[in-house]
C-alpha cells in the first residue's frame, strides 16, 4: 500500500498540492506568531539614563505595601512621596545633594512631551553643552537637541523664556533646563535627589526612613521617567501576540483539518475501487495516513522555513506601526518552530483519521455508483461534536450572563468566545447547506434557461464540496464580524455611557494634558454665566477580599459644582452627599453599600477610612470612583466642565472661556465634541492591533478558499466535460462554474453572519444587564469588503482551472473511448 500511496501522490498532485499549500501556510503562521510571542516575553535590560553619572540616587517612597494574611501586597503609588526633610538635612552633611524635579512643559512650535529639569541635574546624564551657555536667570533655559537655537524666545505654558544654550540630545527625552531656583518655583515637590557621597554612608543615613530607596549601579534606572515602560510594553505585546496567535492557531488548525478531510472525501469512489480489487479497510486507512504523513512532514518543514523568514518581517511591521517598542526584535528561540512543525503534522493526521475510517468502510458496491449526490455527509460523530460545541458556547455564555456579565466585555473573552460557535456551525453545516442553497438559488432557477437550475442542483447535490468551500468563507466573515463588531459595539457603548454622564455644555481641557494652573482656573471661574466644575484625575487603592490590592481611577471634584455638570449612573445614594469623609464607588468594588465604611489608600499612600456616599452601576467598567480634592493629594486639574447659568448666553460663555485659556493654550469644546474626541474609536493602537490579529488570519483563510476551490474544481473535470457533450458551450460552462462559486460564497457568508450576530447578541445582553443601553454594530463595510474579496477569489479560483480543463477535448476529459 505504501507504493500505491506514493503513486497516488504523483497522479492526484492537484489535491495533494492543495493540502500542501494549506498546511505549509498554516505552519508558517503558527511559527511566525510563536516566534513573536517568544520574543515578547522579556524586555532587554535597560541601563540608567538621566542618572548614569550620578554616584548615588535617593528616591522617596513610591510603592504602597499592604500586609495581608497571605503576604504583603504592593502597588506603585500614583503620587510618590518626597524624601523626608530630616533625611535630606542629614544627607547634606555627607556631600553635595542635588534635588531633582521633573515637570511637563508645553512650548509653541516645540516637540511634544517636553520635560523641565533643574540645570544642576544635567551633569548626571551626562548632558554636555553643544552651543551657548548655562542658564543664569529665571527667564533663561537650555534645551536638548537642535529644535531651538540660542537666542530664540519660546512661548511656553510656564511663561516666555529665552534659549541661551543647547545640549546634545541623549535620545530618551526632550529636556528643558531651568535654573535650580526657577525649577523649584515651577515644581516645588522633589521626590528624588542625587547625592555625591559613599553609598554605604548614605544607606546608613536613610536607615529607618520608611520606603526611602538608595539606588546605585543599574538600579539607578528606577529614578528615570517611567521605569516600568518596558514591562508595560512586554505585557501589551504579550496580549497582542497572544490574541493574534490564538486566532491564527484556530484558523490554521480549522482550515488544515477541513482541507485534509475534504481531500480524503473526494476520493471515496477511488477507495471503493480499491476495495473491489481486494484491499482491506486497514490497508485503506494505512495508505491514507501514509499519504498524510508524507505531505504533512514536507509541508510542515516548508512552513517552518517560511516562518523563519516571515517573523522578522512581522517584527519590522509592528515596530514601524508603533505597536511595539523600538528594541523589539525576533529572538533565537527554537521552541516555536518545534511546536509549529509537530502541531501541523498532528493536525494533518487528525484531519484524515475520521475520513480514513469512513474510507476504510467504503463498500465495493459504491464504486459502481455514478450518482454525484452526497449521502452520509453528517455522521453521528460529527453531529455529536457539533452539538457539543454549540452547547459549550451557549452554556459558557449563559453562565457568564448569570454570574459576571462584565467578563464578556474583556478582549480575551470576546476574542475566544466565537471559536466554539464557528466550529459547531461548520461541523453541522451540511444540515443547512442544501436548503440554504436552494433558497439562495430559488430566483435564478426560475429565470429562462437551464443555468439557474443547474447552479441550484449542482451546489445542493455536492454537499461535501459546498460545505468545504463555504468553510473558509464562514470563518472569515464570522471572525471579521465578531471581533470588529465586538470592538465597535463596545466602543459605541462606552461613547453612549460618556454621553449619558456628561451634562456640561462645554468641556475645557489643557493642551498636552499637563493640568491647569491656579491663574487659569481663577480666570475660568470668573467667566460670567459659567458654572464651573474643575476635576482632577486621582487614584484610590482598596483591598479586595483581604488578599488583592486593587487600583481604581478616581475623579476629584467639589460635590456642589459636580452635580450640575455630570449625570453619574447611580444605583444608590446621592452625589450631593459626597464630602471629605466619603467616597462614591461603583458596584465592582468589594463593598458597595451606601453607608458602609471602607478602608482605602490615597494616591500618596495615606490610609483613610471613608463612608460610601453613593454607588454607581458597573457599566462598561470605566465608571471609577469620585472623591473630593482633599482625598486626591498631588492631583492637578485636567478637565473643567462648564454649565451655562440660567439666563446666560452660551455663545458669550464660550467666548469668555476661550479668552480665559488663551495664554495657557487650553481647548474649549462643546459637550458633544468632547465626547467624540475621547471616544475609543480614535484609539489608533487598538485599531492597528486588530488589523494585525485579523489581517494575517483573514489573508490565510482567503488563500485557503482559493486553494479549496482549485481542489474542488479539479475534481469536477468529468462533470464539466459531460456538460460540453450535452451541448453547452465553453463560456456557458464557465459562467455556470462562476455562478456556483458565488452561490457557495453566499452560503458561507450567511452562516458567518449568523455566527457573528449570535456573538454580538451575547455582548449586547451583557451590556443591557450592566445598565448600558446601546445597539449592536456590525462592521458592514468590512464584511462587504471581505465577502467581495472571497467572491472574487472563489470565482477566479474556479473559473481559471475549469477553463484550463476545458481546453482538452470533451470526449477525452469524460473518459469515453472512441
Amino acid at each position: 500500500m505504501l507504493s500505491i500511496a506514493l503513486r497516488t501522490l504523483r497522479v492526484r498532485w492537484v489535491t495533494f498540492a492543495g493540502s500542501f499549500v494549506a498546511l505549509s501556510l498554516g505552519v508558517a503562521l503558527l511559527a511566525v506568531m510563536g516566534s513573536a510571542l517568544a520574543s515578547s516575553l522579556d524586555a532587554p535590560v535597560r541601563r540608567p539614563e538621566r542618572f548614569a553619572a550620578a554616584p548615588v540616587v535617593v528616591k522617596g517612597p513610591d510603592t504602597l505595601r499592604v500586609p495581608t494574611p497571605s503576604g504583603v501586597r504592593t502597588q506603585r503609588l500614583a503620587n510618590p512621596r518626597p524624601v523626608p526633610a530630616g533625611t535630606v538635612a542629614r544627607l547634606r552633611k555627607l556631600g553635595t545633594v542635588v534635588e531633582d524635579r521633573a515637570f511637563a512643559v508645553r512650548a509653541a512650535h516645540g516637540p511634544g512631551g517636553l520635560v523641565g529639569h533643574p540645570w544642576s541635574t544635567a551633569a548626571f546624564a551626562p548632558y554636555e553643552l553643544s552651543a551657548g551657555r548655562a542658564p543664569r536667570a529665571a527667564g533663561e533655559v537650555v534645551v536638548s537637541g537642535d529644535w531651538a537655537r540660542p537666542g530664540r524666545t519660546l512661548r511656553t505654558d510656564r511663561g516666555a523664556v529665552r534659549v541661551v544654550g543647547t545640549v546634545t540630545d541623549r535620545g530618551f527625552e526632550d529636556a528643558v533646563f531651568y535654573t535650580d531656583a526657577q525649577a523649584a518655583r515651577l515644581s516645588p515637590a522633589s521626590v528624588q535627589l542625587a547625592v555625591d557621597a559613599d553609598a554605604t554612608a548614605v544607606r546608613e543615613v536613610v536607615r529607618g526612613s520608611a520606603g526611602v530607596q538608595v539606588l546605585t549601579g543599574d538600579a539607578r534606572r528606577r529614578a528615570d521617567a517611567d521605569p516600568d515602560r518596558d514591562s508595560r510594553a512586554v505585557t501589551a505585546m504579550n496580549a497582542m501576540f497572544g490574541t493574534a496567535g490564538g486566532v491564527a492557531a484556530f484558523v490554521s488548525v480549522f482550515v488544515v483539518a477541513s482541507t485534509f478531510a475534504f481531500a480524503v472525501a473526494q476520493r471515496r469512489r477511488e477507495f471503493g475501487l480499491l476495495r473491489t480489487a481486494g484491499a482491506t479497510p486497514g490497508q485503506i486507512r494505512r495508505m491514507v495516513c501514509a499519504e498524510a504523513l508524507a505531505v504533512g512532514a514536507l509541508a510542515s518543514a516548508t512552513g517552518c522555513l517560511l516562518g523563519l523568514r516571515g517573523a522578522p518581517l512581522l517584527a519590522d511591521r509592528v515596530v514601524a506601526a508603533g505597536l511595539a517598542p523600538r528594541w523589539f526584535t525576533i529572538g533565537d528561540s527554537t521552541w516555536p518552530y518545534h511546536m509549529a512543525f509537530w502541531t501541523g503534522l498532528f493536525v494533518a493526521l487528525c484531519g484524515v483519521v475520521a475520513a480514513s475510517w469512513r474510507a476504510g468502510r467504503t463498500s465495493p458496491a459504491q464504486a459502481l455508483g455514478e450518482a454525484s449526490v452526497d449521502s452520509g455527509t453528517l455522521t453521528w460523530g460529527r453531529r455529536l461534536s457539533g452539538a457539543a460545541l454549540l452547547l459549550t458556547g451557549a452554556l459558557t455564555l449563559g453562565l457568564a450572563l448569570a454570574g459576571d456579565p462584565g467578563e464578556l466585555l474583556h478582549r480575551k473573552a470576546y476574542t475566544s468566545r466565537p471559536m466554539p460557535l464557528i466550529c459547531g456551525v461548520a461541523l453541522l453545516a451540511p444540515v443547512v447547506v442544501r436548503p440554504l442553497t436552494r433558497l439562495l438559488a430559488w430566483l435564478p432557477a426560475r429565470l429562462p434557461g437551464a443555468g439557474g437550475m443547474l447552479v441550484r442542483e449542482n451546489a445542493a447535490a455536492g454537499v461535501r464540496r459546498t460545505a468545504a468551500v463555504a468553510a473558509p468563507v464562514l470563518v472569515t466573515v464570522a471572525l471579521a464580524g465578531s471581533l470588529l463588531g465586538a470592538t465597535a459595539t463596545l466602543s459605541g457603548a462606552k461613547a453612549a455611557e460618556t454621553r449619558e454622564r456628561t451634562a456640561a455644555a462645554f468641556v475645557v481641557t489643557p493642551a498636552g494634558g499637563a493640568g491647569f494652573d491656579a491663574a487659569t482656573l481663577t480666570a475660568l471661574r470668573r467667566v460670567p454665566g459659567a458654572e464651573v466644575s474643575a476635576t482632577a484625575a486621582g487614584t484610590v487603592y482598596v483591598l479586595a477580599d483581604g488578599v488583592a490590592l486593587l487600583r481604581s481611577e478616581a475623579r476629584a471634584a467639589e460635590p456642589g459644582p459636580l452635580a450640575a455638570t455630570v449625570r453619574p449612573p447611580l444605583a444608590a445614594g446621592r452625589l450631593s452627599d459626597l464630602d471629605d469623609g466619603s467616597i462614591v464607588v461603583n458596584e465592582e468594588w468589594p463593598r458597595h453599600t451606601v453607608g458602609q465604611r471602607v478602608p482605602v489608600w490615597l494616591g500618596d499612600g495615606t490610609r483613610k477610612t471613608l463612608r460610601i456616599a453613593a454607588v454607581m452601576t458597573t457599566g462598561t467598567g470605566d465608571n471609577g470612583v469620585y472623591v473630593t480634592p482633599r482625598n486626591a493629594p498631588g492631583a492637578r486639574v485636567d478637565r473643567v466642565d462648564v454649565a451655562v447659568g440660567r439666563g446666560a448666553d452660551a455663545g458669550s460663555v464660550a467666548a469668555g472661556l476661550r479668552a480665559a485659556v488663551r495664554d495657557s493654550g487650553g481647548e474649549v469644546r462643546t459637550g458633544d465634541q468632547w465626547v467624540g474626541a475621547v471616544s475609543p474609536r480614535t484609539d489608533r493602537t487598538t485599531r492597528l492591533g486588530f488589523v494585525l490579529v485579523l489581517g494575517i488570519a483573514l489573508l490565510y483563510t482567503g488563500i485557503s478558499l482559493a486553494n479549496t476551490m482549485v481542489m474542488a474544481t479539479s475534481d469536477r473535470v468529468r462533470d464539466l466535460a459531460v456538460l460540453r457533450l450535452a451541448g453547452a458551450t465553453r463560456w456557458q460552462v464557465l459562467r455556470l462554474v462562476g455562478a456556483e462559486a458565488l452561490t457557495v460564497v453566499a452560503v458561507g457568508a450567511l452562516l458567518g453572519l449568523v455566527v457573528a450576530g449570535l456573538n454580538l447578541a451575547g455582548m449586547w445582553t451583557a451590556l443591557e444587564l450592566l445598565s448600558v443601553h446601546t445597539t449592536i454594530e456590525l462592521p458592514w463595510a468590512t464584511i462587504g469588503a471581505v465577502v467581495t474579496a472571497c467572491a472574487v477569489l472563489a470565482v477566479v479560483s474556479s473559473v481559471v482551472p475549469a477553463g484550463l480543463a476545458l481546453r482538452r477535448p470533451a470526449v477525452e476529459s469524460a473518459g469515453i473511448r472512441q
